[in-house]
C-alpha cells in the first residue's frame, strides 16, 4: 500500500489525541508509509487551532480533554474547508456527527494496520488533489517525468481512450487519466464542451 502514495507535494499533518501511546502509534504508521513525512502532535484540539499552521490531514480523536473532537472539527472547517479530517476514536456512537463536519473517514481503536494504510493512502491522494487546486497547478505524471503544470497554461484537454492529451501553446502532453478526473482537478474554469473535450474558458472568445 505504501507504494500507492506519491510524495511529490509536501504535506502538513497533525495528530490530536490526549493518549500519548496513540499518537506514537499513528506517527509510527505514517513513518512506515511515508518515511520522510513529519506529523505534529497535540494533546488538546485548542492547541492545534491556535497553532500558526493550516494542516492538510488531521487525525483527530473525538473524546478529548476540554473541547471534544466534533467541536474542534467544526471550528477547523471555518479555517480551512480543504483540511482532511480523519476521526480516530474508541466509540462508534459519533459516526453520524462525524459526517456532519465532513469527516473524510472514521477509524476505530484499536487501529487496524491494513485499514489505516488504506485510509491514509486515499487521504494523501485527496490532499494532493486539493493542494494542487489551491496552488493552481495540475500534477502531470508520465513515464518519463513528473512535474507541476500551471492550469492557466492549458488550452484544452481531449480524451484518447485511457489517455488524455493536454494541449498548451508550447506542447502536447499525453498521460494516463480520465477526463472526468481531470475535470474535477481543473475546476470550474474548464468547460466540458463534448464528452471527449475539456476547454479552458479563459481562451474562449466566442
Amino acid at each position: 500500500m505504501a507504494d500507492d502514495i506519491e510524495g511529490n507535494i509536501l504535506m502538513e499533518i497533525a495528530i490530536v489525541d490526549d493518549e500519548k501511546i496513540i499518537c506514537n502509534e499513528i506517527k509510527k504508521r505514517i513513518k512506515k508509509i511515508k518515511p520522510c513525512c513529519h506529523a505534529d502532535e497535540y494533546a488538546r484540539g485548542e492547541d492545534m487551532l491556535f497553532a500558526d499552521k493550516l494542516y492538510n490531514i488531521v487525525f483527530l480523536d473525538i473524546q478529548l480533554k476540554g473541547r471534544d473532537g466534533i467541536d474542534i472539527a467544526e471550528e477547523l472547517r471555518q479555517k480551512s474547508e480543504n483540511t482532511i479530517v480523519i476521526f480516530i476514536t474508541g466509540v462508534k456512537d459519533y459516526v453520524f456527527q462525524a459526517f456532519d463536519v465532513a469527516a473524510f473517514h472514521y477509524l476505530l481503536k484499536p487501529i487496524d494496520a491494513e485499514k489505516f494504510e488504506e485510509v491514509f493512502a486515499r487521504a494523501w491522494k485527496e490532499a494532493e488533489k486539493r493542494k494542487r487546486n489551491e496552488t493552481g497547478f495540475l500534477l502531470i505524471r508520465t513515464r518519463k517525468r513528473t512535474f507541476p503544470l500551471p492550469k492557466d497554461s492549458i488550452l484544452y484537454v481531449d480524451s484518447r481512450g485511457k489517455k488524455a492529451e493536454i494541449h498548451t501553446a508550447r506542447e502536447t502532453i499525453s498521460m494516463y487519466a480520465s477526463l472526468s478526473g481531470l475535470q474535477a482537478e481543473l475546476g470550474e474554469e474548464f468547460y466540458r464542451s463534448h464528452r471527449g473535450y475539456l476547454v479552458n474558458m479563459a481562451y474562449v472568445s466566442e
